[in-house]
């Protein structure tokens, strides 16, 4: 073996063994079958640190599932359509999408998103990701486009999708409506304007508002019925200040009559309170703002004019005319697009919702039959369930996404759907085959929207069954196969998409099958920057490159820092826990240096029970109870605990005390029993290979390098990830054994820390070592293993003593230890 482990050489190595013998296919791994519905990250940029920390953590279940015996399917997707990919085209080759026309843009996006594809897929393999490549997938291909349309046609056909012209959230940067659960709060500072309306007998009427701007779409003053200031004006008119056009004042319970003046406005639209009584008491719908932002033609002096320049302008007017009393200084939460991270305006479209609020209940429980792993992140998704306020909006008014599979009747408004066994199209490419089938027009349009991204995300799990399911006719017709498949097994992702992804799966996987789409959540946390902000592409605090960590540091000590978080955890980068890693590395390649020298020649595979000797019944007993705990914690899905215990096992049994204990057996054999020797090195190397299990799911590519050095031509298993715990990591117990040693390894601290305290070197020799004890018979084990004692502490005579002298001492004058031993 190399003095140093070259991770560059042997990473690329143990990559190109993986992919050559095809390593992690399903056919390599028989059993039962273990599902990921793994993210298919957005293509959208580059992958950032907090990629690598989440997905990471993913494969290190998958490669615990795989060696317990499962057939893991571990797939892997790309998000490729929608906005995030729009967004990011436009900003890499400086377009817009409307300046540049559909089908141009559309050709630009797919090429950029190819070559994107290229470069995530070449870091995961970089990092170990143990994916089976043949099942990878893209959310704008041929068959994804199919599963969505399909999907859309058969919720349509079961009542859970409408379309209706309705006030919708709807962002004016990235010119598309949005759905809820693309929203973000932000506090900004804004001004509580109190602005003078006249009522039809001339008197002020005083309005409270943060959006002047709006003015031009008031379309009714209202107040409580049970404020005693405003009960005259029921019936009467208002004038509208600068534009002079009369609204009615109107009475109803849901305005607050301690705040503000008690009497407000209602634009359609300003929020959602505003939509509430548009739709309460029909009134106009007086729109003022354009799908780009801009105030329309007939908004008088704000024609032309973006929401800043509008408000500016409107509350200059309302000064020269006296109209505007005062201005309060204010900070108040406004809902945000989180793509952009402008503000969002609601204007009325025609667009195709699917219906969740009626279905709330269901919902929640359904969350019941899932297994959440933190446990408290249930909690975030009944909350986001319960404060739903909106029904999904699928429409887009964007480009590069799924066609809705629809076109209309312009004489009858007949929705005309494709058929099945004709997707995926795209109605603004195909014509409709033939006349309206309830009017006989033939004046028939396509439909101009695309799905929301998350649409075709939600249904992951169909998609991946028809990787799994290749001759399956469809992802939605009820079969045996697709009920083994879905509930898939786990769900890997991130906490902030609990309430996109996670809701709308859960959400579609009923409507579709009325069952859960997997038995597990996993949900890991966010990586931070110094600033505790989420890094993301987004973000302008993103220094950590992981093209530049992977040429600084090994593959396998950044996955030893993704695996020590908790999951559902946010954790800032510790550069301190790559270090650790670094050395743990070389721990590793320096102990089984020791290990190759010491087993190159090990001959008999076998080994006599009674010969095995304290140490090594010790070893094998506390490597049982590793395995134990190991397995346990595991299965809680709490992978950073599971890989504390093989640390503790490997650093301090193994290293600090076994390979010590037995060094002075195997440099010195003649001194030893042959028979315990040879258990030794038995040991040595079947305990090894079981260090190498335990730590394969977190560190693949060093334990496939060692595995190869010392194992591979023993074992005769291609590799180390496809052999199996069951295989090797037998339960063996030997208590007395574990006893005797915790006597010993107690003992050899206490000398080790004497000559430690007294600036003697650990291999200064001792002329005696007396040992007290208060129960001579309890230490028959301990004196049995005494030339085992002298070699570690270099001792040269040992005396056992039944007195208690109260504290350990170092006689420098006799060259003596007195140790006293504590039976437990």
């Amino acid at each position: 073996m190399d003095p140093r482990y070259d991770h560059l050489k042997y990473e690329k190595a143990a990559q190109d063994l993986w992919e050559q013998s095809k390593t992690y296919t399903a056919q390599h791994n028989p059993g039962p079958l273990y599902s990921i519905d793994t993210p298919p990250p957005t293509v959208s940029g580059q992958l950032h640190i907090g990629h690598i920390f989440s997905y990471t953590q993913t494969d290190i279940i998958a490669r615990y599932k795989r060696m317990s015996g499962f057939s893991v399917f571990y797939p892997l997707g790309f998000d490729d359509n929608g906005l995030p990919t729009e967004r990011y085209v436009e900003k890499k080759l400086d377009i817009g999408a409307h300046a540049v026309g559909r089908s141009e843009f559309i050709r630009l996006c797919l090429q950029e998103t190819e070559a994107v594809e290229k470069t995530f897929q070449e870091l995961w393999q970089r990092m170990g990701l143990s994916v089976d490549w043949q099942l990878c997938y893209s959310t704008i291909s041929d068959a994804s486009r199919k599963v969505s349309q399909e999907s859309f046609i058969r919720l349509y056909e079961k009542g859970y999708v409408y379309r209706t012209y309705e006030p919708a959230l709807y962002c004016t940067t990235c010119r598309t409506s949005v759905a809820q659960a693309e929203l973000d709060d932000e506090e900004k500072p804004s001004f509580f304007n109190d602005i003078v309306f006249k009522s039809q007998d001339g008197k002020d009427l005083l309005i409270g508002t943060t959006r002047p701007e709006l003015l031009s779409s008031c379309v009714a003053l209202l107040y409580n019925p049970g404020d005693e200031r405003y009960k005259y004006l029921r019936g009467q008119q208002a004038t509208v200040p600068i534009f002079e056009n009369k609204v009615p004042i109107l009475e109803d319970e849901g305005v607050e009559i301690e705040k503000g003046t008690g009497l407000v406005m209602c634009c359609t639209f300003g929020d959602k309170k505003d939509i509430e009584w548009y739709k309460k008491f029909k009134l106009p719908y007086k729109q003022s703002i354009g799908l780009d932002g801009k105030w329309l033609p007939d908004t008088g002096i704000l024609a032309g004019l973006r929401a800043t320049a509008a408000r500016e302008t409107i509350i200059n007017a309302l000064k020269e005319k006296n109209l505007l009393l005062r201005q309060n200084p204010i900070k108040h939460s406004v809902n945000v697009h989180e793509r952009c991270k402008k503000e969002i305006e609601y204007v009325a479209l025609s667009q195709w919702f699917l219906r969740i609020l009626e279905h709330k209940e269901k919902f929640l429980a359904l969350a019941d039959q899932i297994n959440w792993y933190p446990t408290f992140m249930k909690a975030r998704y009944k909350n986001w369930v319960e404060n739903i306020s909106w029904d999904w909006c699928l429409s887009r008014q964007r480009f590069f996404g799924i066609p809705f599979p629809v076109w209309h009747c312009l004489d009858c408004k007949e929705i005309l759907l494709a058929p099945i066994d004709k997707l995926p199209i795209d109605p603004q490419e195909t014509k409709f085959t033939g006349n309206c089938t309830k009017c006989k027009s033939s004046r028939i349009t396509p439909d101009t929207d695309v799905m929301d991204t998350w649409n075709t995300s939600s249904i992951t799990p169909q998609l991946c069954y028809l990787y799994f399911n290749p001759a399956a006719p469809s992802a939605f017709t009820q079969s045996a196969e697709l009920k083994k498949f879905i509930p898939m097994s786990m769900r890997p992702q991130a906490h902030d998409i609990i309430r996109t992804w996670a809701f709308y799966t859960i959400v579609k996987s009923w409507m579709h099958f009325e069952t859960i789409p997997w038995h597990d959540i996993v949900i890991s946390g966010h990586v931070l920057s110094d600033a505790k902000e989420k890094i993301s592409k987004s973000k302008d605090n993103n220094p950590l490159k992981p093209d530049n960590l992977l040429k600084n540091y090994p593959a396998d000590v950044i996955r030893y820092w993704t695996a020590s978080g908790a999951l559902g955890q946010d954790v800032a980068f510790s550069e301190n826990q790559l270090k650790i890693g670094l050395r743990l590395i070389t721990k590793i390649w320096n102990a089984f240096r020791f290990i190759q020298e010491h087993v190159a020649h090990l001959e008999s595979a076998s080994v006599e029970s009674n010969h095995l000797g304290a140490p090594n019944e010790w070893l094998l007993h506390t490597a049982t109870e590793c395995f134990a705990h190991y397995k346990k914690y595991f299965e809680q899905q709490e992978f950073s605990l599971a890989l504390d215990q093989i640390e503790k096992f490997f650093w301090h049994n193994f290293c600090d005390n076994y390979l010590e204990i037995i060094k002075d057996q195997l440099f010195n054999p003649l001194n030893y029993d042959a028979r315990e020797v040879h258990a030794t090195r038995h040991t040595l190397y079947t305990v090894g290979l079981r260090i190498l299990q335990l730590y394969a799911p977190f560190l693949p590519h060093i334990t496939e390098t060692l595995y190869d050095l010392v194992y591979r031509k023993k074992e005769k298993v291609t590799s180390l990830h496809q052999t199996k715990f069951t295989a090797y990591q037998h339960t063996q117990a030997y208590v007395e054994s574990a006893h005797t040693m915790h006597l010993m390894i107690d003992l050899i601290t206490k000398v080790r820390k004497l000559k430690s305290e007294h600036q003697l070197s650990l291999k200064a020799e001792l002329d005696t070592l007396e040992v007290y004890a208060f129960d001579l018979e309890q230490l028959k084990g301990l004196i049995a293993l005494e030339q085992t004692l002298k070699g570690i502490t270099h001792a040269k005579n040992i005396v056992y003593r039944d007195k208690k002298i109260g504290a350990c001492y170092l006689d420098t004058a006799a060259n003596a230890a007195h140790i006293e031993v504590e039976i437990k």
